[in-house]
């Protein structure tokens, strides 16, 4: 797939404030400073399209984004550690489990995981949650450039590892990095095969 166009929608905390559901939908979540927004901008191909910063929890909102005229990439706030008070982040892990588990155009979340480090309990949780609810994830490993491949693999198989402790069978994963230009075809061809099924009904 290659995308031609990318433009923000609408950014919003309700549900009943997002787009229309009539068309495929792809989220992207993951711990706060995990390396999402700069992902999102090297996948679209615009370096300005999400909002990227220094400090953890910037993605306060549910941001939808247009992608070929044709299907919707959605950029949510970040989970776990953010600047702000315990009411907002209380506030803001009810509007996402909302979104998540309401929105019927939403065919897979990707949950991003930083692959320097080991399994987060916080991670781990999150996933096993998505799974009991039923909801179509893959995992998408960030900064896979900060590591040689030895060390790469490394702490891949230890992750797979742990995982396998919660799962018969791990999700789909890819590598990634947005600096070093790494998974960007592998995601969207995914994404491609997705839509050709949805299409098809």
């Amino acid at each position: 797939m290659i995308i031609k166009t990318a433009e923000f929608v609408i950014s919003n905390t309700k549900l009943s404030l997002c787009p229309p559901a009539d068309r495929a939908e792809y989220a992207f979540i993951g711990r706060s400073n995990v390396g999402k927004s700069s992902l999102i901008n090297y996948i679209t191909g615009n370096k300005k399209l999400a909002k990227t910063s220094a400090s953890p929890g910037k993605t306060q909102l549910i941001n939808h984004f247009m992608i070929n005229d044709s299907w919707y990439l959605v950029d949510l706030p970040g989970y776990g550690y953010a600047v702000t008070s315990q009411k907002n982040r209380q506030k803001w892990q009810e509007f996402i489990a909302d979104y998540i588990l309401k929105r019927e155009t939403l065919l897979n979340l990707f949950v991003l995981i930083d692959s320097r480090l080991p399994a987060q309990q916080i991670d781990l949780d999150f996933m096993e949650w998505l799974g009991i609810k039923g909801i179509p994830f893959a995992i998408v490993f960030t900064k896979t450039d900060k590591l040689t491949s030895s060390k790469l693999n490394k702490n891949l198989l230890a992750y797979k590892k742990e995982m396998l402790k919660y799962w018969e069978e791990i999700p789909i994963s890819f590598n990634t990095s947005a600096t070093g230009k790494i998974g960007k075809e592998a995601i969207l061809n995914y994404i491609e095969s997705i839509n050709e099924a949805y299409l098809m009904g």
